[in-house]
């Protein structure tokens, strides 16, 4: 399966729009129900409004009714392959904190983490939870 998501993810990434880097992003995100959802970054000439290729699958999927996700492939051009910038890891741990990573490069190259792993300390909706329970608590005192 993670060498299907990395084709899949090359090919997103020829679809970027990276006129101003040049850095091309591809991405693939495996739904528990066994869809594959692609994303490629999008810049932007304001580039605080440029998306990514991983948040742009998330969403994708997220559209299309998915809430659940097994694996995400992501496909750069570096030498070393690249790892999902925090804002992604902020969205991923959102959805699938134990998401398995595959972080590959175009000449074959790949590392294998998890969201939990990139973001140890991530701020989740039990976080909320937590704050909320603790608001009623002080409101009913």
């Amino acid at each position: 399966m993670d060498d299907i998501l990395i084709e899949k993810a090359r090919q997103a990434r020829e679809h970027a729009y990276a006129p101003y880097s040049g850095f091309k992003v591809g991405a693939a995100l495996l739904a528990q129900n066994g869809e594959i959802y692609t994303g490629c970054n999008v810049e932007n000439a304001s580039y605080g409004l440029t998306s990514c290729a991983e948040r742009n699958a998330v969403f994708k999927a997220v559209c299309a009714g998915e809430r659940k996700f097994e694996r995400l492939a992501l496909v750069t051009d570096l030498v070393n392959p690249a790892a999902p910038c925090g804002a992604c890891r902020q969205v991923l741990a959102e959805f699938a904190p134990d998401l398995t990573v595959i972080m590959a490069n175009t000449r074959g190259e790949k590392r294998i983490t998890t969201v939990r792993e990139l973001l140890p300390y991530a701020f989740t909706p039990a976080d909320l939870k937590e704050v909320s329970n603790s608001y009623r608590l002080i409101e009913q005192k």
